[in-house]
């Protein structure tokens, strides 16, 4: 209504006048210029409240990366692999799939089912849990395809959320988006013990004591491998000891995996603490993204999977699943689960993809002792050996705040305002050129 009295004011404010015997007739470009320009002042009343988010911690980051002109300016901030001459990398196995896709002549583009590419899905269970596992040879688990880790994330926060979970533990640090992913799926974040930065170790003595005083039920997030940030793992001891706590405090546990034969370039390895919970008897949730290990980031491949107790119990919880997806996108894209599963389904492509992932984990640890070795020749005499038992894309370097800003400022190095660095930007190009400049912002 107010929109229509605004154009009639126009209309009259325009219309032709008498001057003399004729009339002042307003061109029509202008009119509609006028017109125009009413219009939008009348629509920014919607959007007028609406301010400037901050950037992604990340994400902005690489913008500021791209609008640097230093010659020697390096990015190590995102997490996203890349070869020794700083390159993005696809596995071959992964172009041999798209080969094999792309020359199937009833290949079509139809839509997925909500709970996506049942192949997928059966082949990702095994991929994690083990051909082996005891609830899984149970029909014990069931999954869906999710919208990578990220999307099977926001999925399962909403469905806990929607049976009377009111909160969530991660462990701190831990990755940057889990916050917001739970906040906004209606779930308050609370932290457990993790990672002691004055030793840059596992603070696992806090750790036990902070699970040890969770409330019963509670559901706590664990990172199956290559925890992001710190790059920091328990051992097989400490897991088997968090396993027998979290069951006692009849905890729910729930595995985040982005990293599984990313890891340690073993993917049967990387998946340990998830198949000994499973084998213990927990009646566990997780979630998995092939970004990381399958180099498949722009495809958003993942899965959201939960053990339960009988196989009809696992069954409703995977269509609850189902029903928080349908409103939320509907269903996943097929592209990248089909490379996944053309490659999970062959045992020689298989075991291609598990030398290719320790070829980059190789790369990442190489860099690791590099890198520690550069920052000694620089003169450096800190103790960085943290860099080299950490495991994974990430070091957590030990760097506050104002040496990470001194570093970017004065050699143009990017990384999160944590310390966190990125390994897969460094290469044995820029290595010694990075350490020296960890060592001038940190002597």
């Amino acid at each position: 209504m107010l929109l229509n009295f605004s154009r009639t004011l126009l209309t009259r404010q325009l219309a032709p006048k008498a001057s003399g015997t004729a009339a002042a007739v307003l061109k029509p470009s202008v009119a509609r210029t006028a017109t125009a320009t009413a219009t939008r002042s009348m629509s920014s009343l919607h959007w007028k409240d609406y301010p400037m988010a901050p950037k992604d911690p990340i994400i902005g980051l690489t913008e500021m990366y791209k609008e640097d002109d230093f010659e020697q300016k390096v990015n190590v901030g995102v997490g996203a692999y890349r070869d020794d001459s700083g390159k993005p990398y696809v596995l071959p196995c992964v172009r041999e799939a798209e080969s094999i896709l792309m020359n199937q002549p009833n290949l079509d583009h139809e839509y997925l089912g909500i709970a996506g590419d049942p192949k997928f899905v059966n082949l990702s269970l095994k991929f994690a849990y083990g051909e082996d596992c005891t609830p899984l040879l149970e029909n014990r688990v069931a999954g869906v395809q999710t919208l990578s880790g990220t999307g099977g994330l926001r999925v399962f926060g909403e469905m806990i959320h929607k049976f009377g979970h009111k909160e969530i533990y991660l462990p701190n640090p831990s990755w940057g988006n889990h916050t917001p992913i739970f906040k906004n799926a209606g779930l308050e974040v609370k932290t457990y013990r993790y990672y002691d930065k004055e030793n840059s170790s596992l603070d696992f003595d806090g750790m036990v004591k902070d699970i040890q005083n969770m409330p019963e039920g509670s559901c706590i997030l664990l990172h199956a491998c290559a925890h992001n940030p710190t790059g920091m793992d328990p051992t097989l001891e400490q897991w088997k000891q968090l396993s027998d706590t979290i069951k006692k405090q009849n905890l729910l546990p729930f595995f985040d995996s982005a990293y599984q034969g990313f890891a340690s370039g073993n993917a049967p390895k990387d998946a340990a603490a998830l198949r000994m919970f499973a084998e213990d008897g927990h009646y566990l949730a997780l979630v998995q993204s092939y970004s990381k290990n399958f180099g498949l980031y722009g495809q958003r491949v993942g899965a959201l999977s939960i053990v339960g107790a009988t196989p009809e119990e696992a069954k409703s919880v995977e269509s609850q699943m189902k029903l928080c997806i349908r409103p939320m996108y509907s269903n996943p894209p097929s592209h990248g689960a089909r490379i996944v599963s053309t490659v999970l389904s062959d045992e020689r492509m298989t075991q291609d993809f598990i030398d290719q992932c320790k070829g980059m984990a190789d790369r990442i640890n190489e860099m690791r002792t590099a890198l520690v070795t550069e920052l000694e020749s620089a003169g450096s005499e800190q103790n960085w050996d943290h860099i080299t038992k950490q495991i994974g894309m990430f070091a957590y370097s030990g760097l506050s705040k104002e040496q990470v800003l001194k570093m970017r400022e004065k050699h143009h190095i990017y990384c999160t305002l944590d310390g966190r660095i990125s390994m897969a930007g460094v290469t044995s190009g820029n290595v010694d050129y990075i350490a020296s400049a960890m060592h001038d912002v940190t002597k």
